[in-house]
């Protein structure tokens, strides 16, 4: 009796080491099956980059806005961040800092007076994979908004000063002033005939002036020998004649598209514009 039940307990005991050894086999196989899905996981899509907006002299974000929606709707975040233009080194120093609180990779645009602080403010950072310049400067060291306006003729900001602005002292900076531009020349400055002359009005009404320290602020090392850069060229642009805009973007070496619009393309061609941006967020993904 004793031997009958010591037997039994020797069979229980290799059933449930073989019930053990089995379920480790099935554990390891499971596992070895899990291994195999996960090594096939797809890669994540890149992030798309952050759109930032940067407006020139004698506007404000709200001339994005035509671009900033198109983006969005194309499933950017995209910011415009206001451009104080008080000066080219000041205007950079902020835009440097809003950069500083983007998580991720930027695309940086800027519109005509805001190629001078994009070319400044990206210089040496590696979050901004792309410069895109709309009508714009687009600097090289030591260039003013003076010297490349006037660089080649048929800018109608190339004349006397009092001619085309109207000037009102900056109390707190001795012998600068802030410069608006006169609405009987900001139609023709900026606008074209797909613009109204009511709506040409309004935009003559809210301009921010340029302080006058910012024609002659010396542009510093331009950030677009080290960062891709793209351009839009607005063919009939009568603030940065097209001559000018062609030969400062193919000193960049910038991917270039030359389009019929005025100073503002991104108000009259928000299109061809918003393609230009998204090529080079896709370009620096």
């Amino acid at each position: 009796m004793k031997l009958s039940m010591r037997r039994r307990l020797i069979y229980v005991g290799v059933a449930i080491g073989a019930l053990t050894l089995g379920g480790a086999g099935i554990g390891t196989a499971q596992a070895s099956t899990n291994h195999v899905v996960q090594s096939h996981h797809p890669r994540p899509a890149p992030v798309k980059p952050t759109i930032v907006l940067v407006h020139g002299a004698w506007a404000d974000g709200s001339s994005w806005d035509k671009v900033a929606a198109k983006l969005q709707r194309d499933g950017y975040r995209v910011v415009t961040p206001p451009n104080f233009l008080t000066g080219v080194d000041s205007d950079a120093a902020s835009l440097r800092a809003y950069l500083d609180t983007v998580t991720g990779p930027v695309v940086l645009v800027g519109h005509s007076y805001g190629g001078m602080v994009i070319t400044n403010a990206a210089l040496g950072n590696k979050q901004v994979k792309a410069l895109v310049y709309v009508d714009a400067y687009i600097p090289d060291q030591d260039d003013t908004v003076v010297s490349l306006t006037s660089a080649v003729p048929g800018s109608v900001f190339a004349a006397e000063p009092s001619t085309v602005f109207d000037q009102v002292a900056i109390p707190a900076v001795p012998g600068t002033a802030n410069f608006f531009v006169k609405p009987s020349v900001f139609g023709r400055a900026f606008a074209d005939k797909s613009i109204s002359a009511a709506d040409v009005a309004v935009l003559a009404a809210r301009q921010r002036p340029l302080a006058s320290n910012a024609l002659t602020d010396e542009s510093g090392e331009p950030a677009w020998r080290t960062i891709p850069s793209w351009s839009v060229i607005g063919k009939q642009d009568a603030v940065i004649p097209a001559a000018e805009q062609v030969a400062m973007s193919a000193r960049a070496k910038a991917h270039t598209i030359q389009i019929n619009a005025p100073h503002l393309s991104m108000v009259t061609d928000p299109g061809a514009v918003t393609s230009q941006i998204e090529a080079a967020a896709t370009a620096t993904d």
